[in-house]
């Protein structure tokens, strides 16, 4: 598992519209109709997250999820964190 450069993350952002890098990780929020949709989705993520072995800083309020994901181990982004943005992004867009 390596961080990857400036110009692949930059790269791979590409293909994940609405992620940024920010402080460190690549964050999004989400909106929701409500508390209940947002909760929901957020448990079919982390049965994904447990699966992949990568787990997302995330926040939600009421009907507003936000999502950061890093790579502690290496300080930065690698392949695993784009990889869960794509799962997440698969799972909300379904």
């Amino acid at each position: 598992m390596e961080k990857l450069t400036e110009t692949q993350l930059s790269e791979n952002l590409k293909t994940l519209p609405g992620w940024e890098f920010q402080e460190g990780a690549i964050t999004k929020s989400f909106r929701f109709n409500d508390f209940k949709e947002a909760f929901a989705i957020m448990t079919r993520i982390a049965f994904e997250c447990e699966l992949q072995h990568h787990h997302p800083n995330w926040e939600n309020v009421y009907n507003t999820l936000t999502i950061r994901l890093n790579t502690h181990d290496v300080g930065g982004i690698t392949l695993n964190d784009i990889a869960l943005a794509k799962t997440i992004e698969a799972i909300i867009n379904g």
